[in-house]
C-alpha cells in the first residue's frame, strides 16, 4: 500500500479558501499515484475559530462527500479525507471521511476524545464508536488527533482486525515530542503500520509542528516531514505485519480478564 500524505497549511474560518486548497493538493499527490492519500484533521477550518464556527462547518459532510466522491473516482484512488468540522442535526462534530477508488463513502467517524484543554468538548460532540474499514482489501482503521492518547481506543481497533492504523491531527509543534513518540509507540504496542497526518501553519496562536510520518510494525520510521506544507510519500509493506506478529505474539499473549479499564 502506497500512501501519500498531505501535510496542509490552512486558513483560520475559511472554509472555501481551504476546499479550494485541498482539491488542488490532492491532484498534486494523485499524480504520484499512491494507492491512499491522506489530508489533516479539521483543515476546512483549521483548528478551531471559536466565532462562527457552525457557519464555516460543513453541513453533513455534504460539500466533502461532493469534492472527494468526484476526486476519488477521477483518479481511482482510495482517499482518507481527513477530518472536518462538520454540523449534523444542529451539533458539531469533528468528522473524518474514508472514499474508496469508486469515489464511495467506505466510512464515518466522529472524533471520540475531544481535546478539553483548548475547550473543543465545550464546541465539540463527542464520537460514540471506534472505526474499523477496509481499503483494497487491506483492514484498517482511524483516529483523530487527541484520540492517539488512549491506548485503549486503539487496542479496540486491532483487536477489530486493523493492519493500518492512520491518524489526522492538527498537533501543536510545542508537543512534538509527544507527537512522534506516541505514533511510534502506538505502532509497537499495535504491531501495525501507523500513517500519521499532521498540518503546518499557524490557527490562531496555535503553530502546527508538521512531522507528518509513516511508522513499520516494528516502530520503524519510514518516512518524517519537517515543518513545511509538502506531500510525503511511503510504501506499506503490508504482509509484515503478519510475521511480526507471529514473532512476537503479544495478541495471544494477553490476559484482559487481568485488566481493570
Amino acid at each position: 500500500m502506497r500512501v501519500a500524505m498531505i501535510q496542509m497549511d490552512m486558513q483560520l474560518g475559511k472554509p472555501e479558501a481551504n476546499f479550494e486548497k485541498a482539491e488542488k493538493l490532492v491532484r498534486m499527490a494523485a499524480e504520484l499515484k499512491p494507492d491512499v492519500i491522506t489530508l489533516p484533521e479539521t483543515w476546512n477550518t483549521g483548528f478551531f475559530p471559536r466565532e462562527n464556527l457552525k457557519e464555516a462547518s460543513d453541513v453533513d459532510l455534504e460539500q466533502t462527500k461532493k469534492l472527494f466522491s468526484r476526486l476519488a473516482k477521477e483518479y481511482r484512488v482510495n482517499i482518507i479525507a481527513g477530518s472536518v468540522a462538520n454540523c449534523r442535526d444542529e451539533k458539531i462534530y469533528n468528522t473524518a471521511a474514508v472514499f474508496n477508488r469508486d469515489g464511495e463513502v467506505v466510512m464515518e467517524y466522529d472524533k471520540v476524545h475531544l481535546f478539553s484543554p483548548s475547550g473543543e468538548h465545550e464546541y465539540f460532540e463527542h464520537g460514540k464508536k471506534i472505526c474499523n474499514f477496509e481499503l483494497d482489501g487491506i483492514p484498517c482503521s482511524l483516529v483523530i488527533c487527541y484520540d492517539i492518547r488512549f491506548p485503549e481506543l486503539i487496542r479496540s481497533e486491532m483487536l477489530a482486525g486493523s493492519k493500518v492504523q492512520f491518524v489526522v491531527a492538527q498537533w501543536p509543534d510545542t508537543r512534538l515530542l509527544h507527537w512522534d513518540t506516541l505514533n511510534r509507540a502506538r505502532a509497537i504496542e499495535s504491531q501495525s503500520f501507523l500513517c500519521c497526518t499532521n498540518s503546518v501553519g499557524t490557527a490562531g496562536n496555535t503553530k502546527c509542528g508538521g512531522h507528518s510520518a509513516v511508522y513499520g510494525p516494528m516502530g520503524e520510521c519510514l518516512v518524517l516531514g519537517g515543518e513545511a506544507e509538502q506531500i510525503l510519500m511511503a510504501d506499506m509493506e503490508i504482509g509484515a505485519v503478519d510475521g511480526v506478529r507471529d514473532s512476537i505474539n503479544v495478541y495471544r499473549d494477553r490476559l484482559p480478564e487481568v485488566y481493570k479499564i
